[in-house]
């Protein structure tokens, strides 16, 4: 017999059926959800992607090369690029051929495949790695509806892209200078055109443009990779995991991140165009003026001298390259990840 004021043991009621049901199916849902370790640190996404953005490169270079000029001509604060060459991307891709050589329209593309390499292997492999620790630590799935949060596909999109292509930013810089350039950009090649860049820039010059660069990496990545696993999903039950999904997601998800990052890819390539000096077979000519004092001076005065849609210039080619790019890419990194 217990005296007065000891305390009793504690009683808990048992809880009804329905809710322990409840909370078992809770527990072997996540279970279910959750990834191993192992994984995790899988390095197949980093290998996997960068093998992808290298073939998808490869096929659409030429679209790319049309959209670059496209973005330079027109600049009415530069006497170089101040005459509009070309009336489109077809008319660029015609000119480019017949006055310079189809070789001009892969001029940038051994720096562009090292951006690849790099840029491309980072950002996708990083971007499913944090998709895996964001599972496991349930903030990726919405345990009510089962299905994959935005906002934490978002995050881990716009981390990828931003960390990768800070760090690929020179091979970036490299690329547009080549294709601005064309066939002259061929008698320096890769390694002559970077110790030009470092030797009159210094390493400020292969960053230049970085925030720009950081910021559509951002922007493409939070629209294209999110949409590609919702639409990829969400015909799940129609297509299957088969090509016929991957092409339409793929197609859908390039549409999105070319209307958000036109405008800043416009901004970017013209700010890693300029340059502080003129360089005349390895001899400094003259000191050029710098035009853009950062971004946001870039696309007023972009916009004051050209109008609004200048900051669409390249659109059809960024969108055609795209569309292509995306499509190469995620059916080359699907069957990658069958084998």
């Amino acid at each position: 017999m217990q005296g007065v004021g000891t305390a009793t043991p504690d009683f808990q009621q048992p809880q009804p059926h329905h809710l322990q049901q409840q909370q078992l199916q809770t527990h072997v849902r996540r279970k279910q959800q959750q990834v191993p370790m192992s994984d995790v640190k899988d390095w197949r996404p980093f290998i996997y992607g960068g093998l992808a953005s290298i073939t998808a490169e490869f096929g659409t270079f030429p679209i790319d090369t049309t959209k670059t000029r496209l973005q330079i001509q027109g600049q009415k604060i530069d006497q170089t690029f101040s005459q509009l060459r070309y009336r489109g991307m077809t008319d660029a891709f015609v000119k480019i051929s017949q006055e310079e050589g189809l070789r001009a329209l892969y001029s940038g593309i051994w720096p562009a495949v090292l951006r690849q390499a790099t840029y491309g292997t980072i950002k996708f492999g990083t971007y499913y790695t944090l998709k895996k620790y964001a599972n496991n630590y349930g903030l990726l799935v919405d345990h009510e509806t089962g299905s994959e949060r935005v906002w934490a596909n978002i995050l881990c999109a716009a981390t990828a892209g931003a960390v990768s292509s800070a760090i690929a930013n020179p091979t970036d810089v490299l690329k547009v200078r080549m294709q601005v350039h064309g066939k002259s950009a061929h008698q320096h090649g890769l390694i002559g055109s970077f110790l030009e860049i470092y030797r009159f820039e210094g390493v400020r010059g292969l960053w230049r443009g970085v925030g720009p660069t950081a910021q559509r990496a951002v922007v493409i990545a939070s629209v294209e990779l999110p949409v590609y696993d919702f639409c990829k999903m969400q015909l799940m039950n129609t297509f299957g995991d088969h090509v016929a999904n991957h092409f339409i997601s793929s197609f859908i998800a390039s549409l999105g991140s070319a209307v958000a990052s036109t405008p800043i890819d416009v901004i970017r390539t013209r700010l890693m165009n300029q340059r502080h000096l003129t360089v005349v077979d390895g001899v400094t000519v003259t000191n050029t003026q710098k035009l853009y004092k950062g971004s946001f001076d870039c696309a007023v005065q972009t916009v004051r001298n050209e109008g609004l849609l200048a900051l669409y210039k390249g659109f059809i080619p960024t969108w055609v390259r795209m569309g292509p790019w995306n499509i190469i890419f995620f059916i080359t990194y699907e069957q990658l990840k069958k084998l």
